[in-house]
């Protein structure tokens, strides 16, 4: 019976080939970056996150209400996600600079590189719009059904998603489905576009506190505890957050959209 002993060897050298592929890491094409740092209670992929945790493509990243996460992709971009969010990298190539980001709710601070290869992207998409990037610093947020841009240097594009109309009394691109914001205004994303507004002090520092992960962040949280002062910093950035979305959708009412 020498015929069922060879197909036995040949069927476990083929199991043993193929072991690396399965349970090893993904090809070096398909690295993002990495966890920086974090505070708890925060997941990569439903597992408990920490520091120094390598980054793939699609990889989800969750912050409970006491949590956030810094971390920096390959081509030296950071992203800040602040409490209660959801972020997807569905991709990250640094060599031809193609990123894309997706919120599915909650809030993210991005400091991109300035892109500079011919058909370089770097996108975050949120339920209702896509914001794009050339090299800049940003925030956006999903909450409550809008997306809230808040640009502190540079410019981002913003294109609506769905039934969302632009009221035109804005400055448009000359594709006309399209908006800039500029350093130091905000736009809120809801069911119309509204021209931007400039950014009120208060709330620029809000969001900035909002998304940032303090160096000395702890590495694990003891049972019963409630996060001392970062809970405070989170109520406050919350409700200064939440006015500006308000003051700025009913500034964009008053504009009649055009059709």
């Amino acid at each position: 019976m020498i015929f069922p002993k060879r197909m036995t060897a040949v069927a476990l050298c083929i199991l043993l080939l193929d072991l690396p592929v399965l349970g090893g890491p993904r090809p070096a094409d398909q690295r993002a970056g990495q966890i920086d740092a974090l505070i708890p209670a925060a997941t990569r992929n439903d597992v408990a996150a920490k520091a120094k945790d390598d980054l793939d493509w699609n990889d989800l990243l969750k912050t409970a209400k006491s949590g956030r996460i810094r971390a920096s992709l390959l081509d030296g971009s950071i992203l800040s996600v602040g409490s209660s969010s959801e972020l997807r990298v569905v991709e990250h190539d640094a060599a031809t600079q193609q990123t894309s980001l997706e919120v599915g709710y909650g809030k993210l601070r991005s400091q991109v590189e300035k892109i500079t290869k011919d058909g370089g992207k770097f996108e975050v998409k949120t339920p209702n719009a896509v914001i794009g990037a050339i090299g800049t610093d940003f925030y956006v947020a999903y909450l409550g059904h809008k997306t809230t841009v808040i640009c502190y240097k540079g410019q981002v594009l913003i294109t609506p998603t769905g039934n969302v109309q632009i009221l035109r009394s804005g400055r448009t691109n000359s594709s006309s489905n399209s908006l800039t914001v500029n350093e130091g205004q905000m736009v809120v994303v809801s069911t119309v576009l509204p021209p931007p507004s400039d950014t009120p002090p208060s709330v620029q520092q809000a969001t900035l506190l909002a998304t940032d992960v303090p160096p000395n962040a702890p590495g694990e949280v003891r049972p019963g505890g409630t996060g001392g002062a970062h809970t405070w910093i989170f109520i406050g950035a919350a409700a200064a957050i939440g006015t500006a979305i308000g003051v700025v959708a009913t500034h964009g009412s008053t504009h009649p959209a055009t059709h």
